[in-house]
């Protein structure tokens, strides 16, 4: 338990008041900004002046605390993360902050926000988070009304293992300016290893966009001081560790998957994971290929780098930036020549930090290669158990990721780490992280839709198991899909066992390679297109998760064609239909 350490006094022994007044002064001093403090001395200034009576008229009477508009884009919910941190150090300085979803966005709204702060993820190939689509593409778009008069601040936050890093975040930059805005702090563009510069470009953002001296005069509300009205609880973001308990594979021995079933327990309870969170593991790198990396590097005895290679350094991610920085701490004019000849993201597709180095052969130090390379991040999966049937554990379901490229054999850091050299009894450091954009019906009695191909289908074991466990009265509909029925029909016995105990009211699913034409999860929502469109009428909701580039989007459109088949719509009534549907949260997705 940690030990919180206590405030020193404000107010000293000798000042005028009895020790319980000094206390309570002192706790509401203690939260104030320097600001709402600046304000109430020269209000008590002015009351004595006036003899100990309020002035009947002020001659300036408190301004309003300066509101702020915080807009968020986020696909795996670090962009969100970072837009309610905005807020609460936005509201000790003596703003009035609003966090807004930009899938809540009404762009009408902007032109009077006054100030801006945008944080904004980018997903794939330079597209917006899917939350975010509607309300990017209307601000992306001729209608788009002017911010004249309005400051703002992006902070963009992207992977520079693909080529369009931080696109969304550049783009809204760029926007915002076009349309009239004043950028009241630079763009800052951030990878995986975001935490220390985002809370550094906050603190600056803000301090940019605070008002002018003159103007710091606020309205003081010493109970609002130092608290959210929308904070909420939320899980300890620190790694534990847990142990396996249960690591399955569950694909058949003929088929060419492998896709592991791996059930975790906590030394102590269960953290508040709820259906529909992720669990972050953190891997180690393949042992082997820290090898090859060394010997490359002519660093085959440094076994304080190979620690760090092994459990800290991302070793894998080959993007243009690693090309940079390799070439700064090198100075191979080979490697030189290849980014000034505009052929570097061709060159690095496909290969990783290993090609780079046996490629450009050059003496590397363990300092260049931690600097080369950027810290190994944890990797998310959908939890797959709820708690109220699991207990303290927690389930997931990961596929093996394997394929070749330029000659070389290729492997998913987490995903092969948990496939091939993890067992009962081996412990691992992971943490939650919570989802508050894929829950279920608040109401037991709702019906929910699920599409989940693949592995994608771990978060409605969770959303079955959950719905068992509260004996839920709301129907449930399941779309699966993968190759083969035979070998790769995830969970099947426990998708029988739900259906016969009602948990799990209907199951359609879609095997694409045990016939000669292929089938999906699209089609089968296209074969039952009326019976989905009724109970979308009827109020259910639909969640979809898996795979974004095409899944998801075939899924989409998968929808919006039942709406105009059954309904006889216009296509343009039928994707207002759906975009209906996503605007009242009941279209949710969690897609990757």
């Amino acid at each position: 338990m940690v030990q919180l350490m206590s405030r020193p006094a404000l107010l000293p022994r000798t000042a005028p008041f009895a020790d319980s007044e000094r206390a309570s002064l002192d706790a509401v001093l203690g939260t104030a900004t320097p600001i709402q403090r600046a304000w109430l001395a020269g209000f008590l200034a002015g009351l004595d002046a006036a003899g100990g009576q309020p002035a009947a008229v002020p001659a300036a009477p408190p301004k309003a605390a300066e509101p702020l508009t915080i807009l968020y884009a986020s696909e795996s919910g670090n962009s969100e993360k970072l837009a309610g941190d905005v807020g609460k150090l936005a509201r000790k300085q003596g703003f009035k902050p609003k966090v807004v979803d930009f899938a809540d966005l009404d762009l009408a709204t902007l032109p009077k926000a006054g100030k801006i702060v945008a944080i904004a993820a980018t997903w794939g190939e330079g597209e917006p988070p899917a939350r975010a689509v509607r309300a990017y593409g209307e601000l992306m778009g001729d209608s788009a009304p002017r911010l004249d008069g309005v400051q703002f601040a992006v902070l963009a936050l992207g992977d520079t293992s693909y080529a369009e890093f931080c696109a969304i975040g550049k783009a809204l930059d760029a926007r915002f300016e076009a349309l009239g805005g004043k950028r009241a702090a630079e763009r800052a563009d951030l990878d995986l290893d975001f935490e220390k510069p985002a809370a550094d470009w906050i603190k600056g953002a803000l301090k940019a966009l605070a008002p002018a001296a003159a103007d710091n005069v606020v309205a003081v509300d010493f109970a609002r001081a130092g608290a959210a009205e929308d904070d909420e609880a939320e899980p300890s973001r620190e790694p534990v560790v847990v142990e396996v308990v249960d690591h399955v594979n569950l694909n058949s021995s003929r088929s060419d998957k492998e896709t592991i079933h791996l059930a975790l327990a906590f030394e102590e309870s269960a953290p508040a994971y709820e259906p529909g969170d992720s669990l972050e593991i953190y891997p180690e790198n393949d042992p082997q290929l820290v090898e090859e990396i060394l010997k490359a590097a002519g660093l085959a005895g440094d076994e304080a780098l190979r620690k760090a290679l092994l459990a800290e350094r991302d070793i894998t991610t080959l993007s243009a930036a690693t090309v940079e920085r390799f070439v700064k701490a090198t100075g191979h004019a080979e490697a030189q020549r290849l980014i000034e000849s505009g052929e570097v993201r061709a060159w690095i597709e496909g290969r990783h930090l290993i090609d780079l180095i046996e490629t450009y052969p050059a003496k590397l130090s363990a300092e260049h290669l931690n600097t080369i390379t950027r810290p190994l991040p944890p990797r998310a999966y959908s939890i797959a158990s709820s708690r109220k049937e699991v207990g303290d554990e927690v389930h997931l379901t990961i596929a093996a990721v394997r394929y070749e490229t330029h000659g070389r054999a290729r492997a998913g850091v987490a995903s092969v780490h948990v496939a091939d050299r993890i067992r009962n009894g081996a412990k691992l450091r992971v943490r939650v992280k919570p989802n508050r954009h894929f829950r279920l019906p608040a109401d037991p009695a709702t019906d929910i839709i699920m599409v989940g191909p693949g592995t994608g289908v771990a978060p409605f074991r969770a959303f079955v198991q959950e719905r068992r466990a509260v004996e839920a009265p709301g129907r449930s509909w399941l779309f699966f899909g993968d190759r083969q029925f035979t070998h790769d029909f995830l969970y099947q016995l426990e998708w029988q066992e739900a259906l016969a105990d009602r948990s799990l009211t209907k199951i359609d699913v879609a095997f694409s390679r045990d016939q000669r034409e292929k089938i999906y999860v699209q089609d089968r929502i296209a074969e039952n297109a009326k019976d989905l469109v009724a109970w979308l009428d009827g109020g259910a909701h639909l969640y979809v998760c898996g795979d974004a580039k095409n899944m998801a989007r075939d899924v989409r459109a998968a929808v919006v064609k039942a709406y105009e088949a059954v309904k006889g719509l216009s296509a343009a009534d039928a994707e207002a239909q759906v975009a209906g549907l996503e605007r009242s949260h009941r279209y949710q997705q969690d897609v990757y």
